[in-house]
């Protein structure tokens, strides 16, 4: 004979349901994956290994110019009206400067003559923490703490200074972006 159910407080029932909504203890919620590779992306940064980030979710978008003299002059601007300019990668072989901003940059970021920002879906390799100087792409202003180079003040620095010779070419010929 079995006995009765004991009754189940209504504390108990609600528990019961958030552990049958959570799902199977060993199946990660949908949100952490993502989470997970960004912080290994991170992690390998900081290991002194490049690594390939995709561009938004939370971390940061880029603006993209050359990296000739007009453009090194917008970073020399930048550092001495912001107080330092944000994080910089420079690409000597593309001649490329790629400009660390905020995430949701490439959102609002109108067609610049001079710039294309980039955000998600597209990604960018960082180089390591340590390298700041050839071969390669490196840190030409190295990441200080949590700050990026701010939109409005660089898409001013790059219209006064007009760095050529422009992405957007380069950019149409490798991922089929116009501007």
């Amino acid at each position: 004979m079995t006995s009765p159910a004991e009754p189940v407080s209504k504390g108990e029932r609600v528990m019961q349901r958030l552990v049958q909504s959570a799902g199977a203890a060993s199946e990660p919620a949908a949100d952490m994956a993502d989470l997970a590779e960004v912080v290994r992306s991170l992690l390998a940064g900081q290991t002194y290994r490049d690594t390939r980030v995709r561009l938004g979710r939370g971390l940061f978008d880029v603006v993209i110019t050359s990296a000739g003299a007009q453009a090194r002059s917008a970073v020399a601007l930048m550092d001495k009206t912001q107080d330092g300019c944000g994080p910089v990668i420079e690409d000597p072989d593309g001649g490329w400067l790629y400009w660390l901003v905020p995430p949701g940059s490439a959102d609002r970021w109108a067609p610049h003559l001079h710039a294309a920002c980039l955000g998600a879906p597209h990604t960018i390799t960082l180089p390591s923490l340590n390298r700041t100087a050839p071969p390669g792409p490196y840190w030409h202003r190295p990441p200080a703490s949590d700050r990026l180079a701010p939109p409005s003040p660089l898409r001013e620095a790059l219209a006064q200074l007009e760095p050529e010779p422009t992405p957007h070419a380069a950019l149409e010929d490798r991922l089929g972006i116009t501007h």
